[in-house]
């Protein structure tokens, strides 16, 4: 008796570790980087990416494979992953390979001939669960977050209580379904400054403006909020953006859903403020690189 597991243990994974050594190693990392990422000895690394471990060949020519190696390697040499998410990403491969008929039940069915009478599935897992839904999330607020970090002059964008970043899962409901950056992004001497990883349920007020819309119709997924100018919203106006007024009151809900009322298509908000209140304006967009861009393009 043979368990799939054990194809993917003795198959699988000196096959996608082997390759994926190999792959950041020429992306530059060190030997010990790859290691922590990859989460095994340095030693092991070594023998992965000089091909002292056999590897299943039909394994790494698959196309699917080779796909996420190329993307896991871009991703983890760069930082626009983690290895949580690595992880994530190649469970999923997994379990789609061992869907009936694919390659790991292939190879399982090869290992065990009397399952080739079984007609049954060994898709066991989903793969669109919670954990790979969060990641993709996190990881696309990274991508936009180095973008803004890196754009020249994004720091006089910032108003005085900072600006923050923020993404959510699909069906957000509340502030913790909502990633951003823990502390705002403030700038310090003319530099934009972000002081921490993103998180979900960090955000309070632009999280709360971005699931207001949400409410009210709106499909956004991301916003950021800078300060508010006049010529910024006209800019934006002619970039085709829709923009929209709401009040800064105490039931945000309402005043937000009244001005996504107004403007169905609105992709800008803002609030031109109120004693102690700092006026704002909000741009949203379907991802957090898409709102970056849109920041980006005014300075």
């Amino acid at each position: 008796m043979k368990f799939v597991e054990e194809i993917v243990v003795e198959e699988f994974l000196p096959t996608i570790r082997s390759q994926l050594a190999g792959e950041l190693r020429e992306r530059g990392l060190t030997q010990s980087e790859v290691a922590e990422m990859l989460g095994i000895s340095q030693s092991a690394v070594s023998k992965y990416a000089h091909g002292d471990v056999t590897i299943n060949e039909a394994i790494a020519a698959d196309e699917r494979v080779q796909g996420l190696v190329d993307r896991l390697g871009e991703g983890l040499a760069a930082g626009d992953i983690t290895s949580v998410q690595a992880l994530v990403e190649a469970e999923v491969l997994i379990r789609e390979l061992e869907a009936g008929g694919d390659l790991l039940a292939q190879l399982h069915e090869d290992a065990v001939p009397a399952l080739a009478d079984h007609g049954a599935s060994f898709r066991i897992h989903d793969p669109e669960n919670d954990l790979r839904t969060s990641e993709r999330v996190l990881s696309s607020l990274r991508r936009g977050l180095r973008i803004l970090e890196n754009a020249s002059g994004f720091a006089g964008l910032i108003p005085a209580v900072g600006s923050n970043l923020v993404a959510c899962i699909p069906d957000a409901e509340d502030v913790d379904d909502v990633a951003g950056v823990p502390g705002r992004i403030f700038d310090v001497k003319g530099k934009a400054t972000v002081p921490g990883d993103p998180e979900f349920g960090v955000s309070g007020h632009v999280a709360s403006v971005l699931l207001a819309a949400r409410r009210h119709g709106s499909d956004a997924a991301a916003a950021v909020n800078v300060r508010y100018d006049p010529k910024l919203l006209a800019e934006l106006t002619e970039r085709g953006h829709v923009t929209a007024e709401f009040d800064e009151s105490d039931d945000l809900d309402a005043s937000v859903g009244a001005a996504i009322e107004d403007e169905p298509d609105a992709t800008v908000l803002y609030q031109t403020g109120a004693e102690g209140i700092e006026p704002i304006t909000y741009v949203l967009g379907p991802d957090p690189e898409s709102v970056a861009d849109t920041v980006r393009s005014l300075l």
